[in-house]
């Protein structure tokens, strides 16, 4: 294994990495800036606030962007398994 396979690897996996956490993680900040502002402007401080809202989001964003994130996670799991042979050698 050189160290271009090495790094064409780890590139992959970071690459996936940041696309399987991309839309959960703008969206949680979306949400957070939102119930912010709405605590800013209501006078309501109130530390549990900011949580439901975020959780049944996301939830909702799992649900919806699931089986796209599980086509891409298998896909990447599939193509590092069919290249094992030559990524050992």
């Amino acid at each position: 294994m050189t160290e271009t396979t090495v790094l064409e690897l780890a590139n992959n996996t970071l690459r996936i990495t940041l696309i399987m956490s991309l839309p959960v993680l703008a969206v949680s900040l979306i949400v957070g800036i939102v119930i912010g502002i709405i605590q800013a402007a209501t006078q309501i401080h109130e530390a549990t606030l900011t949580f439901v809202p975020k959780i049944l989001v996301l939830f909702l964003v799992l649900a919806l962007l699931g089986p796209w994130m599980l086509h891409n996670m298998v896909g990447f799991t599939a193509n590092l398994f069919a290249n094992l042979p030559s990524l050992a050698r």
